[in-house]
């Protein structure tokens, strides 16, 4: 193979620099605002750290506000993100091999339906979502947030994708001859085959319900259900009342960033694998 000419290669160069720069300046900008003060916060200049940095003292001070209620947010975000993830993931696993691996009545206009549901805005699903769970009675619980986390359109897309491409019905025939009911090819054979593609749909659906607002703004009200997102906007209400309530969403924010930066760390060679195949040989 060639290399591609010089001057190529310091265009891209530079547009992967200038992007680089572009999703990294805010996360600088908050891991210095961490060890600041509230006065520090806004009397000092924004990108360099304050005179008399104390993160720990800082950061600690977060923790415990209002007895201990951020520690709260962040179990309910952990419940939310992780239970929710797991089961969409599960739920998109066996609808996308059902979808590529059996052939029906009404398979392609079922594909179609969740076609469209990737496409449909969550926030215009919130209010009918409300009214539904207002009469079932399960408005402002833990069920308002989990239930509707536990669907991923595009989970279910991306899963069809990728079984269709990485499971061999050849495979899967050996399999029935041997005697394996279609219950054990799917868990004993499907799921391993399809791995990539599920760590992918589980990172994708913990992210999107990790900084999803909207939806419990709808549905919760009280504040020992909040996640952080939420949780961390009522602190900024109070604000202007209490001025170091800047200092600790600043804080809380940062705090809020560390799981998805450990879970993007660990996932990531299974998200590109997943993207990658599932893109290519389909």
């Amino acid at each position: 193979m060639t290399r591609p000419p010089a001057r190529y290669r310091i265009i891209t160069a530079t547009l992967l620099t200038i992007a680089a720069l572009y999703f990294l300046t805010p996360v600088y900008w908050l891991v210095i605002s961490t060890t600041k003060n509230t006065a520090d916060l806004f009397g000092t200049f924004g990108f360099w750290f304050s005179r008399h940095p104390h993160p720990i003292d800082h950061l600690t001070a977060v923790l415990t506000y209002d007895h201990g209620s951020y520690l709260r947010w962040f179990a309910n975000s952990l419940l939310y993100a992780g239970i929710g993830a797991t089961t969409a993931t599960l739920l998109s696993a066996a609808a996308g091999y059902a979808l590529a691996k059996y052939a029906f009545p009404g398979r392609e206009t079922v594909f179609n339906i969740v076609l469209a549901g990737v496409l449909i805005p969550g926030t215009a699903l919130a209010l009918p979502l409300y009214f539904l769970f207002s009469e079932m009675g399960l408005s402002n619980t833990y069920w308002a947030v989990l239930l509707p986390s536990a669907v991923s359109p595009f989970g279910v897309y991306l899963c069809r994708i990728y079984a269709a491409a990485a499971v061999p019905d050849s495979l899967l025939e050996a399999a029935r001859i041997d005697g394996a009911g279609e219950a054990r090819i799917f868990a004993g054979l499907g799921l391993r085959l399809m791995t990539p593609a599920l760590v992918t749909v589980f990172l994708f659906q913990f992210v999107h319900i990790w900084n999803n607002y909207f939806l419990p703004l709808v549905m919760l009200s009280d504040s020992g259900l909040y996640p952080i997102q939420l949780g961390l906007t009522s602190w900024t209400g109070y604000a202007d009342r209490r001025p170091e309530l800047y200092q600790y969403t600043v804080g809380g924010a940062f705090l809020s960033v560390v799981p998805l930066m450990i879970l993007m760390t660990v996932l990531q060679k299974y998200w590109r694998t997943g993207l990658t195949d599932g893109s290519v040989k389909a």
